[in-house]
């Protein structure tokens, strides 16, 4: 019998409401009878992903792909989190992959929590909708009043540092789901769902994981140490509570 393959890397054509997605995948662990799949957050891709948790879950099959747009995968129109939940959910149905668990960091726990999977671990997830600082609030009205007399490259001059770099397509997109709450799907998640998040998190600040813990009845929360990337350092930690559960 030829030794099983454990590690691939690839790119699957995606045809989704007449647009074609071109999606970057690594597969780590190949053929392992359990699937966990990795969903990086805004303006990352797979790669951190993977540096974080490659060594983990020895026993489970690793599934990490580039979100269009990001990293290798690409994208040529505006699309919403529902349509991104649903080009994953098309990519996993191609590969003839179900995956158990799903780990999805900032903007991949958006995309995660849509795809609904047996077991939700969020990474400092986006979802939450935080009320705004007065210096936000002021800049978004000063940003206002000149929209209509300014130029088109005016707009990034106000717009988070998420933009730097970024395409036309992605910044369009960004101003789409910056403000997507899901609180009404966190509500209605009925299955088991893990929280982790950063104290240090200013990105998406603890309050929105305390929030979201509310909201999904039975979910398990656990605030650890660090930032928005705080799974960099406490993978080890993310794991064996994980795996405590049985998984």
């Amino acid at each position: 019998m030829p030794a099983r393959k454990r590690r691939v890397m690839a790119k699957k054509e995606i045809l989704f409401q007449n647009n074609t997605y071109a999606l970057a995948y690594e597969i780590l662990n190949f053929g392992q009878p359990k699937t966990i799949l990795f969903l990086h957050g805004w303006g990352s891709n797979k790669e951190i992903m993977k540096q974080a948790f490659g060594k983990t879950f020895a026993s489970y099959q690793h599934v990490y792909l580039d979100l269009p747009g990001f990293g290798h995968s690409s994208i040529d129109s505006v699309i919403d989190t529902d349509v991104y939940a649903a080009i994953v959910q098309s990519f996993l149905d191609a590969l003839q992959i179900k995956p158990f668990m799903i780990v999805g960091h900032s903007y991949g726990g958006k995309v995660a929590t849509l795809l609904n999977p047996e077991v939700l671990v969020l990474l400092s997830s986006a979802g939450i909708v935080a009320p705004k600082s007065l210096k936000v609030r002021t800049k978004i009205a000063f940003f206002k009043l000149l929209k209509p007399f300014a130029p088109r490259s005016f707009y990034r001059f106000f717009a988070t540092k998420d933009v730097d770099g970024m395409s036309q397509v992605m910044y369009e997109i960004l101003k789409r789901v910056v403000n997507e709450d899901l609180s009404e799907k966190f509500h209605a998640r009925k299955t088991k769902t893990f929280i982790f998040w950063g104290k240090d998190d200013k990105a998406t600040p603890l309050a929105s994981g305390e929030k979201i813990h509310s909201l999904i009845h039975g979910s398990h929360f656990y605030p650890l140490e660090g930032d928005h990337f705080f799974f960099l350092k406490q993978y080890r930690c993310i794991e064996k509570m994980l795996l405590e559960f049985g998984f």
